[in-house]
């Protein structure tokens, strides 16, 4: 690679080739590759692990073994992307089986302690947005109730749910990902759904109506 091909030629350039530039100590490389991934693994740990330190030290880690070369990726299981998810998938349970207890993040505490920013983007031009408390603490609970119910799942169903439902990885990654068939991927999620809906209806101050419902609240 030229010592001064730019970051936007790099947008091209497959996640296992620029791993393999980063292996070489390519700088340019590990930058391209985090900037692309970091994003998806950060939110895969947190909604595994509801922490967000949980979640900074996990994706640190996975690029430091990415960096280390440890480990072996073959195309033929998956792609690129699913290796990483692997890799943060054995870490996240590695400090669940450790710790044993977690503080679940609660939206609606402060400021700063959401998941992900909840600002409406790409209104309609001409749109009035009027504030509705009522409606904005009952949305809140919702998201809460959401969040907590996908931390209440054995881990086992929880990944298979932030993977293929959160963070829209394919039936056949997700399954490179975790290291089973996709049979068992397909019938995990439809029982993590379920699992996810029975807790939501039995707990929550306004249960969603849906899975899908459900799952809005954490894209």
């Amino acid at each position: 690679m030229p010592a001064n091909q730019s970051d936007h030629d790099l947008s091209h350039v497959s996640d296992q080739e620029l791993w393999r530039q980063m292996c070489g100590g390519n700088e340019r490389a590990f930058l391209a590759l985090y900037r692309r991934r970091q994003g998806g693994i950060y939110r895969f740990a947190l909604r595994m692990s509801g922490s967000e330190a949980v979640a900074e030290d996990v994706t640190q880690e996975v690029f430091l073994i990415l960096m280390r070369g440890d480990g072996q990726y073959h195309e033929a299981r998956g792609s690129f992307s699913a290796y990483m998810f692997g890799i943060a998938r054995n870490q996240v349970l590695r400090r669940l089986e450790k710790e044993r207890s977690f503080l679940p993040i609660l939206s609606g505490q402060d400021g700063d302690g959401d998941w992900e920013a909840n600002a409406p983007e790409n209104l309609p031009d001409g749109l009035i947005v009027r504030h509705d408390p009522l409606g904005d603490l009952s949305r809140q609970e919702t998201i809460a109730a959401v969040r907590q119910a996908v931390l209440s799942l054995p881990p086992h169903y929880r990944e298979v749910v932030v993977l293929c439902d959160l963070q829209e990885v394919s039936y056949q990654d997700a399954a490179a990902a975790l290291s089973c068939a996709v049979g068992t991927v397909r019938s995990r999620l439809h029982r993590g759904r379920a699992l996810l809906m029975e807790r939501l209806r039995k707990d929550a101050v306004t249960a969603p109506a849906s899975w899908n419902e459900a799952a809005q609240c954490l894209v």
